[in-house]
């Protein structure tokens, strides 16, 4: 029998096929080449390293879990496995890819027009066009039904104001889907960045997700062709779908902020001494590592179950809260108590567990905070509806 890995305690890779180890590897060689020894830098200096688009272009990772349009049409387990590995460098690089490929080609992709799919998607998955997603205001952030962005008609185009907060990518994008209320229900619209009456504002003074370009939009008045609607859908459904499928990016994508953050503190254990020999010899140290890894291989095992379901096509919105939930609060409890094994070193950023501790504060809250994940878990075990 061949010694358990403490880096893979319950041989998690054993479950993937040649494909999706494949990825995995890929993305993994390319954040450690390209992303560890410089994302301690670009978050204290709040830079997004927009010169690795192209790169993730080229490697299919923007929406590479679409088909078409020159999507790489992977399994939604490879697309999960890509977000650890992106994740495992910086929260802000894989919210980068899940925003592109989740947030703003998904709903190109499913709900939009040919006209729309072939204008955007080809150069959105070259990582030649950025996008972003509008859905969260200053004032509506779980309760999106109650948007005040409004689009009325005008002839054959629509005019749209209002704003939208907290916005990945919002600074560097072409591309905006942008939700709001018509006098026809909640819809979806394809919204150029150069469009006069857009503006894009960056948020300062971040603690979290720093490295991520974060923004207001504002629309005044911004006119669009009666074209610019995504057709293919009406109400809520449309940007909830859209988060469903961020969410299963963030299920997996989390693990890897924890998996970063166990193996230094694993490897800070076995050569920091104190009292004649390292601390990885102590018995409360070892607690803590035996923890860690505990809830890390159980949280792979959920995120592995989650995506052969979901590319089963058997994976419902309610269990991905699940996954997303259960999975973000394993990686913050990893975060911390990586920390403590670090002691004071863990607060620099010459280590990346603080970094990746604050990256999680947002990560558990966008994408629907953990109270709505709870109560829509509640909702499923009751069959009651706690939101009003």
């Amino acid at each position: 029998m061949t010694k358990p890995d403490p880096r893979d305690l319950l041989g998690i890779r054993d479950l993937l096929n040649e494909e999706e180890r494949e990825i995995a590897d890929t993305v993994r060689t390319f954040v450690r080449k390209e992303v560890a020894d410089h994302a301690g830098q670009w978050f204290e200096d709040a830079t997004f390293p927009k010169h690795l688009v192209g790169q993730l272009g080229e490697m299919g990772l923007l929406g590479m879990h679409l088909t078409g349009y020159g999507c790489a049409g992977t399994s939604a387990t490879a697309y999960g496995l890509a977000c650890l590995e992106l994740e495992a460098g910086d929260s802000g690089l894989r919210s980068f890819v899940s925003v592109q490929g989740s947030l703003a080609m998904f709903p190109i992709w499913k709900y939009g027009s040919d006209e729309q799919k072939d204008r955007w998607l080809p150069a959105m998955a070259r990582g030649e066009a950025i996008g972003c997603f509008g859905l969260t205001e200053p004032d509506r952030g779980s309760d999106p039904g109650d948007m005040r962005t409004f689009a009325k008609r005008d002839g054959g185009d629509w005019i749209l104001n209002g704003s939208k907060m907290w916005i990945t990518n919002g600074t560097l994008a072409d591309v905006a889907v942008v939700w709001a209320r018509t006098d026809d229900g909640v819809r979806g619209f394809v919204v150029p960045t150069d469009t006069p009456g857009f503006t894009a504002r960056e948020i300062k003074h971040k603690l979290s997700l720093r490295m991520s370009a974060t923004a207001e939009l504002s629309f005044d008045d911004l006119r669009l062709p009666g074209d610019a609607v995504l057709p293919g859908v009406t109400g809520l459904k449309g940007p909830l779908s859209c988060l469903s499928e961020a969410r299963f990016g963030i299920l997996f994508g989390a693990l890897g902020a924890a998996r970063t953050c166990y193996e230094s503190a694993l490897d800070y254990a076995s050569t920091r001494e104190q009292f004649g020999r390292p601390i990885g010899g102590f018995q409360l140290t070892q607690q803590k590592l035996v923890g860690m890894a505990m809830e890390l291989n159980q949280g792979m095992l959920l995120a592995v179950h989650l995506g052969r379901r979901k590319d089963a096509g058997e994976l419902p919105p309610e269990l991905v809260s699940f996954g997303k939930l259960n999975n973000v609060r394993t990686a913050i409890d990893i975060a911390r108590t990586a920390r403590t094994i670090l002691a004071a070193n863990g607060i620099s950023l010459e280590y990346p567990v603080l970094r990746h501790a604050n990256n999680l504060e947002s990560v558990l809250t966008y994408e629907g905070t953990e109270e709505i994940h709870t109560l829509v878990l509640g909702q499923l075990l009751t069959g009651q509806s706690a939101y009003r």
